[in-house]
């Protein structure tokens, strides 16, 4: 099956990534891969490090000629900021410079401190830093190339940063194309409405100079998934629950919803249930509450995906806190950092889940090639009509 790890911190020499189990004689276009981290660098909102940095991945195994080989697939992305850093982040000797014992709240230094026993926080803010994400969306890259050899789609845009929320009835129609990523990549904050776009971007200017940070609402859209993907028969292979976790997995992903979400609570079952129908060649559906999936499977329908960003709580007007070595209150850490990643947080999270979708198409059609998985795939919809 398909599994990835990635390492490395914020500002170290660079980030390090491995994906086992991508099948062979996958065609693999790494600029596409390159391109996906373009993507994830760009919004309005963003801090100077994207300016600094242009991520870009240098293959190191798993892929010849252009196409995989079966084996792992190992990537690593080098930091330009790093050698503003090498002393700080040296692996040797190096200067490690004024201690942080100041926690940011909302991240993760106070906890990762207590649990590793870390006198200075900057061991723990380096790697939970949400520079992680370039290698998820590199990781993600490779696995949408294997998605799309079945023509399966991931899409993402914004519907709220703030209070601003896009206007449904606006962009409903654009939701039922297949230019839903092209168009929110032209917006500066991702979003389809364009008059809510202007709006979102006052806002985030606003917020800037209050110095604060603003959280927002991302939809994703996954589609031509075949039904069948994930299972009912255990908890862990339901396919709801793996993308939730892959989701919620992200920095600072505070909430999921699967298609109406909780908005459901508002409904009898008669108008929540998607009712089916057939038309003499293809089972269908009016409406998609369910956001395509129901007991953990996928069910041919679009897999509609809801996620919270919260705020970023690196605040250039800090929040109070306490000093974890003194104990006396202080004014929190400040470190550089984005007024708002939402747009950035829209193209992680496509990323997030191709590798779950990816995995349940190996797990129902195989993975040792690519051949043998199309024709295990073609056989499928032949059986179910489709």
């Amino acid at each position: 099956m398909i599994r990835f790890l990635t390492a490395g911190e914020s500002h170290g020499p660079g980030l390090a990534g491995i994906i086992e189990g991508l099948p062979a004689n996958l065609p693999i276009d790494i600029e596409a891969v390159n391109h996906e981290l373009f993507r994830r660098q760009q919004g309005f909102g963003r801090g100077a490090r994207m300016k600094m940095e242009k991520d870009r991945i240098e293959v190191l195994s798993g892929v010849r000629f252009n196409k995989t080989l079966g084996s792992p697939v190992s990537f690593v992305l080098r930091n330009k900021d790093w050698d503003n850093w090498r002393g700080v982040m040296a692996q040797g000797e190096g200067e490690p410079g004024k201690e942080i014992t100041k926690p940011r709240p909302g991240h993760a230094d106070l906890p990762g401190a207590l649990k590793y026993n870390f006198n200075d926080m900057r061991n723990v803010l380096e790697r939970s830093s949400a520079r992680e994400t370039a290698m998820r969306v590199a990781v993600g890259g490779f696995c949408k190339q294997l998605l799309s050899f079945f023509d399966i789609k991931i899409y993402s845009h914004v519907l709220q940063i703030g209070p601003v929320k896009a206007d449904a009835a606006k962009i409903e129609s654009l939701l039922k194309t297949d230019e839903i990523n092209e168009i929110a990549d032209k917006s500066p904050v991702r979003c389809l409405d364009k008059q809510a776009e202007v709006r979102m971007v006052e806002f985030i200017k606003k917020i800037k100079q209050q110095g604060d940070t603003a959280g927002g609402i991302i939809q994703i859209i996954i589609r031509n998934v075949p039904p069948g993907l994930g299972s009912h028969v255990h908890w862990d292979k339901k396919l709801d629950g793996r993308l939730a976790a892959a989701l919620m997995s992200v920095q600072a992903v505070k909430g999921v919803e699967v298609g109406i979400g909780f908005g459901g609570a508002e409904l009898p079952g008669s108008l929540f249930h998607d009712e089916i129908f057939y038309d003499g060649e293809k089972i269908y559906r009016k409406r998609n509450n369910a956001g395509g999936i129901e007991g953990g499977m996928s069910n041919g329908e679009d897999i509609v995906l809801h996620i919270f960003m919260k705020p970023i709580p690196t605040l250039m007007r800090p929040l109070r806190s306490v000093d974890i070595k003194t104990k006396k209150p202080f004014d929190a850490h400040k470190e550089r950092s984005d007024v708002t990643a939402v747009p950035a947080c829209s193209v992680v999270a496509e990323a997030a889940v191709a590798p779950v979708i990816a995995n349940a198409l190996c797990d129902k059609f195989g993975c040792d090639t690519v051949d043998d998985m199309s024709q295990a795939y073609k056989s499928y919809l032949e059986r179910i009509h489709l």
